[in-house]
């Protein structure tokens, strides 16, 4: 039962009442799994081009982008801790023999190639500044204060950092944050015809103001070096997007005001943050997935590519609709629509009418939001991948799926599973506009029933916590959606700190 100071509460937050018994009935009857039908493949929803194809739609995208309205969207709000899991575990309980693990992931490998790390340099300078030396303490084997320092409060204060704020690569005029990283590449696709580069970073409220710092002391270098004017923008997940937390009995759980309990709804929650940006084209792309600049030609590239492809097929799209929306359409010009939806734009047309509503039909299929998304060869990376799914009224379109939304105890999905071919690197180029060049209500086109529940830990009691579908899964589930394959190497995410050791980013 709600108490008086909880609807005040929900108000603060922009929550209504409604809301919070919706996400309590979620929790209590779960979630469905995704229904795939196929895995999406070469041939099968998923398209590759040829080198004369890449060639033409790079030089498309250089002719037809600069008429745009470009904005590069960066989800920056997450976390570094869980990057440095292994040296948590290591300083709680140090053992020996962790240290003479020659194994990539493994604390031994971090220590013995600690001076290769773009923070080095900081992290020596905080040792200096204590009267020590951090080449000594290498020596020394001070691992425990070592990484102290590095993460720590009296340090570099690396684990309560956000990833966008950590050094990833070196140069010879220094280390570059990951964010910097992202001014850069913003730089060569993400122009407008004015040299505007227009880039939006997602952060948590506590780091704006870091972020803010960070970018101000570098983006004159990087204005001056591509002769470009940056256009930075934050914003922060709304209040009204947090999710109620309960007990394992579906209790709302409270604090020891008696305050309920809430906490962010994921990463799915910002397609609010998306829903508010107003731009023609919207590149999106994680914060640690960036490579340094002697392998970079190759993600200008497809970038180009797959916003070509997006804007080709915005522009036939735009001229069908406009024709469905206000002329009589022969039959021979609606089976011409009808096979561009279903072959160019992957849609189901299976339920479609025989009678005189096929021309509303197709528009309502096609007047809807449009992403293409970058695919690449899976290699055993974890995280989702690109299969066709079947919604309930038997309708199948091509989705982004987590394998957590996937029943894989179901001999027949572990199946298709097993036949997949990619997976999902978050490389998403979005159309947000319709025909008329109107925004398009983002929050129509999410499907509320792939959120997902997981159990937490709070205080030393377990807690059911509540996530909203994510932001390239449920959260686009009735977008248009295109599979483009790209090259491995234009995935490179930093999930533990010793990626950072791998090739592609030293």
């Amino acid at each position: 039962m709600l108490k008086n100071n909880d609807v005040e509460f929900l108000k603060t937050k922009g929550i209504s009442e409604e809301q919070l018994k919706s996400q309590i009935q979620n929790f209590k009857k779960g979630f469905p799994y995704s229904n795939i039908n196929a895995a999406a493949i070469e041939g099968n929803g998923i398209i590759k081009f040829s080198d004369i194809e890449i060639k033409e739609l790079v030089e498309y995208f250089n002719s037809e982008s600069l008429g745009r309205e470009i904005i590069k969207f960066v989800p920056a709000s997450g976390a570094a801790s869980r990057m440095f899991k292994h040296l948590f575990e290591f300083r709680a309980h140090p053992d020996p023999k962790q240290l003479n693990d020659p194994g990539f992931n493994s604390v031994g490998y971090f220590f013995k190639h600690l001076t290769e790390f773009a923070f080095h340099d900081d992290l020596s300078e905080i040792f200096e500044s204590k009267g020590i030396k951090l080449s000594e303490s290498i020596r020394n084997k001070d691992h425990e204060k070592i990484i102290d320092l590095l993460l720590n409060t009296e340090g570099l204060q690396y684990a309560s950092l956000p990833k966008g704020l950590l050094k990833f690569h070196n140069y010879k005029d220094g280390a570059r944050l990951a964010i910097e990283e992202h001014l850069v590449e913003g730089a060569v696709y993400c122009k407008n015809a004015d040299n505007k580069v227009k880039i939006h970073f997602t952060v948590s409220p506590e780091h704006q103001e870091e972020f803010g710092i960070a970018i101000e002391k570098v983006k004159r270098k990087y204005e001056i070096a591509f002769n470009i004017h940056f256009e930075i923008s934050f914003s922060i997940q709304k209040p009204s997007t947090d999710m109620i937390a309960v007990d394992l009995q579906n209790e709302p759980i409270r604090t020891g005001n008696g305050n309920l309990v809430f906490r962010p709804g994921g990463h799915g929650a910002l397609i609010e943050n998306l829903n508010d940006i107003d731009g023609d084209i919207i590149f999106i792309k994680n914060v640690d997935n960036i490579v340094p600049d002697r392998l970079r030609e190759t993600t200008y590239i497809y970038k180009k590519v797959i916003a070509a492809h997006l804007i080709k097929l915005q522009a036939q799209t735009f001229e069908y609709l406009t024709k469905l929306k206000y002329e009589a359409i022969p039959d021979k010009l609606l089976s011409e629509i009808e096979a561009f939806a279903k072959n160019k734009l992957f849609i189901d047309l299976h339920d479609k009418p025989i009678n005189k509503d096929r021309a509303e039909y197709l528009f309502n299929k096609m007047n809807r939001p449009i992403r293409v998304c970058g695919m690449v060869k899976n290699e055993g990376e974890p995280g989702g991948g690109p299969f066709w799914v079947l919604d309930q009224n038997g309708n199948q379109s091509l989705q982004i799926v987590e394998s957590s939304q996937i029943d894989l105890k179901n001999q027949e999905q572990k199946k298709i599973v097993g036949n997949a071919t990619h997976f999902n690197p978050v490389d998403l180029v979005c159309g947000v506009r319709d025909y008329q060049g109107n925004k398009f209500n983002l929050k129509n086109y999410v499907d509320p029933q792939t959120g997902f529940i997981s159990i937490k830990s709070q205080n030393g009691k377990e807690l059911k916590a509540q996530e909203l579908p994510g932001l390239w899964n449920g959260a686009m589930a009735d977008w248009i959606t295109i599979f483009i394959e790209c090259p491995i190497i234009t995935f490179n995410p930093v999930k533990i700190i010793n990626d950072l050791l791998r090739e592609q980013h030293q």
